[in-house]
């Protein structure tokens, strides 16, 4: 019997082949989408879960408070690890980590390295970096002792042994290879190329390791198993009056500490991680691959049910001669999954295809294959579960035929059918115009973020890293001129970084306009005398810096009009000439810049505040003529490989370095545009199907139409006004939705666009053309037939 129903089921497929491949490409893409997704969302969860010590894993953070605001940071002072250990006893270890840039060298191989760590060596007892060579328990125990990843090894050792081998940073710090470790997992939330012992930081005079108030670490605690982490939270603040004396605390180390779980440092933590994943994002993806799987099974229900006419004297006939429901609902269940799986045959040919593109549309290596990790068999499970939940109701339908209706020829599809396929329709279509509308507004976001004006010159901006080398710094001034002389350089700066990049923060005390010093954590970028002019960043109160006064080395700041109003002057004029002190300086306020973006537009901007020191900085600015770029850059390198010999040639475009913040949510509006599609794409095919079979439903009709003197484009307007209808209807259901749910989304921008009217109008305008010219052509190749043959053949 299963053999008959089986053949039953390819005989129904093959002899309506246009429906069949409308149900097999439907679930077939939407299964496609919906596993990619899958894959995507899985993997997004599944940062850091590679930990043996996952649950158990915390990660210290710091409040910084100050009269009018607090910091929240995801780092903590040096000497804070070591002594909660010492402390706690349920702390079982620590390990901190301090990021560095170094010129790394072994014979003839030379690299800046840019994601060198300094850490503890309990940093292989909280997490899991298993070793390929090497002891784990003594690996970084010593000073100057380094651990490498297994690409950095071969980077520099190739195939031969690293072990013992010593590799020199900056030229003149020698460190000895004890480790190699397996390649971070893409799904931690830190990565790193090297390792290197906290020992080596003192001695190489690159931090004071008793200084408590110097946030520049992460620091992780492992707890014992089973402590509940709120008891250690409780007796933090205590922990802080014990080593933070009352002194320390007026000259500002006011601050907080919190611990915070590893599970939720990447997705959920909102002190940020050196990557950082959305929650927001992973719940639009999750809601789009429902949504295009129910488009797709809606697809198919209504091209079942549709049908259920033409096989309504074959149920009939299987009744009489003494079938019972349950045989004929596990017929037409098993003709469901056969489609179904004849989908996942051809959804996981498209898997494998896609997968690489996928890959590079978010930006990361989800998954190598759709084998691993039983992704195949959650396709599978995918396809089956489908086919059940699909082909229920039209099984339903199908079965509970009237046998004497049926047999006398009086069967015609219910009323009931009719509103529901309709329904459906209206459902696929509502989501559709809800992904259209989303795609336009997240698009406009993006493009409103890149043109939007960040009042600082950002175009043919080159930046040089000298990686703080310190004979480069030291000959500053004379390289900026050689700089200079290079044809199609128009000007030369220098500065510790640049925007977009990353700054710094100072404890600063300032005087408000109470009088008093208010304290103030303020961003802070280390510039030259250039600098300030070449970005062209406009002085609206005082001067810039100037060489014709001793005293802006060492006594002056300029603040930008965010600063200012944070010490509650109105006019920025009212600021100039006021008393600062800063790490060590004292001195006045001499000029406030206009506000400017030196953030992503997804912050606002924030105090900031420019400090002149030429011993610092680590970066040129070279502003580039028009032209021919590739000459001048051709130039530039050769002229640095006669000046700086001893480091790479490293540059970036100022512009394209400050976009780099936005990958994320360009990645996000790629993939969303692409799944929208997608989903129209599928609804057009449901659409399609829907109206060949009503034209075909309606042949007759026609037939008598056209000979009693109906035009062509009566009889296309005839057959399109239903489904037109239904997308008006559709419309009108999708915007408030739409409306809502992308309000929600650019909450999380603090410069944002408005929803206007006109996204509306746009996607209702879309989308009836998209149902139009789906449905037309059906309606145009009826409305153009033969009205003789087919009364001939009725």
């Amino acid at each position: 019997m299963i053999k008959n129903y089986i053949k039953i089921a390819f005989r129904n497929l093959w002899r309506h082949k246009s429906f069949s491949l409308i149900n097999i490409i439907g679930l077939a893409v939407g299964m496609t989408a919906c596993f990619l997704i899958f894959m995507y969302v899985r993997f997004e969860l599944s940062y850091d879960k590679f930990n043996q010590n996952f649950d158990n894993v915390y990660r210290l953070n710091t409040d910084i408070k100050s009269p009018t605001e607090v910091l929240h940071w995801n780092s903590a002072s040096a000497p804070m690890g070591p002594a909660l250990q010492q402390d706690f006893p349920e702390v079982k270890a620590n390990a901190r980590l301090f990021g560095f840039g170094f010129l790394v060298e072994y014979q003839n191989h030379r690299f800046q390295e840019n994601n060198i760590q300094f850490t503890d060596p309990d940093i292989f007892k909280i997490f899991t970096f298993p070793f390929v060579a090497g002891d784990p328990e003594t690996a970084l125990k010593e000073p100057f002792s380094i651990v490498l990843t297994e690409t950095a090894a071969k980077k520099y050792f190739g195939d031969g042994d690293a072990l013992g081998k010593s590799l020199r940073l900056d030229g003149k710090t020698p460190v000895k290879v004890t480790g190699v470790v397996k390649d971070v997992p893409l799904n931690s939330h830190f990565s790193f190329d090297m390792l290197i012992s906290t020992s080596s930081m003192e001695p190489m005079k690159l931090i004071n390791m008793k200084e408590w108030g110097n946030f520049s670490n992460n620091t992780y605690l492992l707890l014992a198993k089973g402590y509940n982490p709120a008891s250690l939270q409780a007796k933090l603040p205590g922990f802080l009056r014990k080593h933070i004396s009352e002194d320390q605390r007026r000259r500002g180390y006011n601050y907080d500490l919190f611990i915070e779980p590893l599970r939720d440092i990447y997705m959920d933590s909102f002190r940020g991680a050196p990557v950082n994943g959305s929650q927001s994002n992973v719940y639009i993806f999750s809601i789009v691959a429902v949504f295009i799987l129910l488009i797709a099974c809606i697809n198919f229900v209504n091209l079942t049910t549709a049908r259920a006419s033409e096989r309504a004297k074959e149920v009939g006939i299987r009744k009489v001669v003494g079938a019972i429901n349950q045989q004929l609902t596990a017929q037409f269940l098993g003709e469901s999954i056969i489609i179904c799986l004849i989908s996942f045959v051809v959804s996981a040919v498209l898997s494998v295809v896609m997968l690489p593109l996928f890959n590079m549309l978010a930006g990361k290596i989800i998954s190598q294959n759709i084998f691993s990790h039983g992704y195949i068999f959650i396709l599978f499970a995918i396809s089956v579960i489908i086919g059940c939940m699909a082909g229920f109701y039209p099984a339903l339908v199908l079965t509970n035929f009237s046998i004497l209706s049926v047999l006398k020829g009086k069967f015609t599809t219910s009323v009931k059918g009719i509103f529901l396929r309709k329904g459906l329709v209206v459902v696929q279509f509502t989501i559709s115009i809800v992904l259209i509308v989303g795609t336009i507004i997240v698009y406009n976001q993006l493009n409103y973020m890149r043109n939007q004006s960040l009042g600082f010159q950002q175009d043919q901006m080159l930046v040089l890293n000298t990686g703080g080398d310190s004979a480069v710094i030291k000959n500053m001034e004379s390289i900026k001129n050689e700089f200079r002389g290079v044809q199609g350089v128009m000007s030369v700066s220098g500065s510790g970084t640049t925007f977009g990049n990353g700054n710094g923060v100072a404890y600063s005390e300032i005087q408000s306009i109470t009088g008093k010093m208010q304290p103030m954590n303020m961003n802070l970028i280390e510039v030259d005398f250039d600098f300030i002019a070449q970005y062209g960043i406009k002085i609206v109160a005082g001067r810039a810096f100037n060489r014709g006064f001793a005293t802006d080395t060492t006594q002056a700041i300029v603040l930008n009009q965010a600063a200012v109003k944070e010490l509650g002057y109105a006019n920025a004029n009212d600021a100039i000439g006021k008393q600062y002190t800063q790490w060590g300086r004292k001195g006045k306020i001499i000029g406030v810049a206009q506000d400017f973006h030196f953030v992503s537009l997804q912050q606002n901007i924030k105090p900031l505040n420019f400090r002149l020191n030429p011993g610092n900085t680590s970066v040129f600015t070279l502003k580039l003529k028009g032209g021919n770029i590739h000459a001048t850059l051709a130039a530039i390198e050769s002229k640095w490989k006669s000046l700086v010999p001893q480091r790479p040639f490293s540059y970036f475009f100022l512009d394209d370095n400050f976009n780099k913040q936005y990958q994320t949510e360009d990645r996000f509006g790629k993939l969303f545009m692409y799944f929208a599609v997608l989903a129209i794409m599928i609804s057009c095919l449901g659409l399609l199907g829907l109206a060949s079979y009503s034209t075909l439903q309606r042949t007759r009709e026609i037939g008598i139409r056209k000979v009693l003197g109906a035009s062509v484009p009566g009889i296309v307007g005839m057959l399109s006004k239903e489904f037109i209808l239904l997308v008006l209807i559709a419309a009108v259901i999708a915007f408030p939705l739409a409306w809502i749910g992308m309000h929600s989304w650019l909450k999380d921008f603090a410069y944002r666009i408005n929803i206007g009217w006109w996204v509306f109008a746009v996607a209702g305008l879309l989308s009836m053309l998209i149902a139009l010219t789906t449905v037309s052509y059906q309606a145009l190749k009826a409305a153009l037939a033969n009205p003789v043959k087919s009364l001939r053949s009725e």
